[in-house]
């Protein structure tokens, strides 16, 4: 491996792990693209679907540690609402992550595309003001948490991701948890997501490891930079740039895919 793939791979993961703390998503949405792209575009390296979401799984695990790590103090963490949506999206993952092994590189690209484009519309739906809401006051319907977190992680196991990026939209928009619990709480529950993708993965031969351990790095460093940045800023702004992010990628994933 080059010096030059080296940095840039490193660089990918810097940007991916300070967004995936900013704004409490793992970072695989953003990765995923940069990866797969980027490195093609420069003629340093030609990742396949496969490779990127093994590399992408294995980010996702320590860039969220980071995350959870900034947010323990503070009361953000909703121990309940992690337990519930923890276990069921560690099963959805484990199973999308095995299954994984036998889509073809369309078929991951394609799964893909169709998590980011639900996302995308997700993010978009209005919103009653729920930040007004008390943190100790926070209730939420249970079965419906940890169903969602199921289906979430069969499609997130497939892409090698945390599933944040669809976990963050559901938490504001249908289980009506407020904005910076979301933030935090949404890292813990991906945090447990990427441990069965993770296994799933380097089980089934997904995983190379060099590129992913220079990711690792670069998670270790941006991430926690980005949750503390996250602590700071407006929560409304917060969500617009989630949306745009999320929007932007699956119009280029299905651009791509048509």
């Amino acid at each position: 491996m080059s010096i030059e793939l080296i940095i840039v791979i490193f660089l990918l993961g810097f940007a991916g792990s300070f967004i995936s703390g900013l704004l409490g998503i793992g970072g695989a949405i953003i990765n995923f693209p940069m990866l797969l792209y980027i490195p093609a575009l420069l003629g340093l390296a030609s990742f396949t679907a496969h490779e990127v979401t093994g590399i992408s799984a294995v980010q996702v695990l320590f860039a969220t540690i980071g995350g959870v790590w900034a947010y323990r103090k503070g009361g953000f963490l909703n121990k309940s609402l992690i337990l519930y949506m923890g276990i069921s999206i560690l099963a959805g993952s484990m199973i999308g992550g095995f299954g994984s092994k036998f889509l073809p590189e369309a078929g991951i690209s394609l799964v893909y595309g169709i998590l980011a484009l639900i996302a995308a519309v997700m993010m978009f739906i209005p919103k009653k003001r729920i930040d007004d809401v008390p943190l100790d006051e926070v209730v939420f319907n249970k079965w419906l948490a940890a169903s969602l977190a199921f289906i979430v992680g069969i499609g997130a196991g497939i892409v090698g991701a945390g599933g944040a990026f669809l976990l963050v939209p559901i938490m504001l928009a249908v289980l009506k948890i407020p904005t910076r619990m979301t933030i935090a709480s949404s890292l813990a529950i991906t945090f447990i997501s990427s441990i069965g993708a993770t296994a799933a993965k380097i089980s089934t031969g997904q995983v190379e490891y060099l590129p992913a351990l220079i990711m690792v790095a670069a998670s270790l460093l941006a991430s926690p930079l980005g949750a503390n940045a996250g602590k700071k800023a407006n929560t409304k702004l917060l969500q617009v740039i989630l949306a745009v992010l999320i929007f932007a990628t699956a119009i280029k994933t299905w651009m791509d895919i048509l």
